[in-house]
């Protein structure tokens, strides 16, 4: 499977502690080789730097250079990748970016859908995976209601649902954020933890590297980090319930939702029919 990474902070925040975590399972600790990708906004949620490259990022120099210093950044999603739909090559390789209501949007998946996702005339995919396809749909289905790019309230209802129905073609763990919120949800694994003070020291699962944030930190930061497996060893992960979505805004939970969420706003969607091989086990959670 491909493995997930995302920040969300009060205050411009770098993930490179984070990201050095990730990036060593893409290919040596981990046998996410398939590519890499970081995604970062810049501080008002309107700039946005994304650096891809189609090779293991646990040898990649930029990779290492943006474990060194990331940019800072409210929201910033990462993803390293396993192929199972598409091959090898940096079209296919996550966050992928669009743009919806004069705002940039990124989205990074993890999980396996099956069968053909209906495309509209807009929004067409890049490259020829599930997980752009998977974007694609949403955005369309998005442009179908209207919602108010505004009402927070509104558009994480609407997203919830598309994960929902997504999640019937199988394994959909995804990210998506426009700069100012995130939203992650999961049918299968991602978990998350809130920095805050008093903070303390952190110790990398995957690198012998400590980080004392007491250091780097004031009284007022609060940062909430999503990772598909916990990246430290030493501090309380949270994993998210089966069908969970959240949305975070300045580093807290905003809103919360588990199983099937009723939206009346939503009327104008288009249901996605279930995938020809319908559902697969959970426990098959490729990237």
């Amino acid at each position: 499977m491909c493995e997930l990474l995302a920040l969300n902070a009060n205050t411009p925040t770098d993930m490179g502690f984070s990201f050095r975590g990730l990036s060593r399972r893409g290919g040596a600790t981990g046998e996410h080789a398939d590519g890499w990708g970081l995604a970062s906004f810049s501080s008002d949620g309107h700039g946005l730097t994304v650096v891809r490259e189609d090779a293991p990022a646990a040898f990649s120099a930029l990779a290492d250079q943006l474990a060194h210093r990331s940019p800072t950044a409210l929201v910033s999603i990462a993803h390293i990748r396993k192929a199972t739909q598409g091959v090898v090559a940096l079209e296919n390789c996550h966050p992928f970016s669009r743009t919806w209501q004069d705002q940039t949007w990124v989205f990074a998946h993890n999980g396996d859908l099956s069968g053909d996702i209906p495309l509209g005339d807009r929004y067409r995919p890049f490259g020829s995976t599930d997980s752009e396809a998977a974007f694609c749909w949403i955005l369309e289905q998005l442009d179908q209601v209207s919602p108010d790019p505004e009402d927070r309230g509104a558009l994480f209802a609407l997203l919830h649902h598309c994960a929902g129905e997504l999640a019937r073609r199988g394994t959909f763990n995804a990210l998506i954020s426009n700069g100012r919120w995130l939203f992650a949800t999961a049918t299968t694994r991602l978990h998350w933890l809130t920095r805050r003070a008093p903070f303390r020291s952190a110790t990398l699962a995957d690198v012998p590297l400590q980080v004392d944030f007491a250091a780097l930190t004031t009284p007022s930061d609060v940062v909430t980090i999503l990772s598909t497996e916990p990246l430290t060893t030493d501090e309380h992960w949270q994993a998210f319930e089966p069908g969970e979505s959240m949305l975070l805004v300045d580093g807290e939970i905003h809103r919360r939702r588990r199983g099937e969420l009723a939206i009346t706003v939503a009327t104008g969607m288009s249901a996605l029919p279930p995938g020809p091989a319908g559902r697969p086990q959970p426990e098959a959670v490729p990237g």
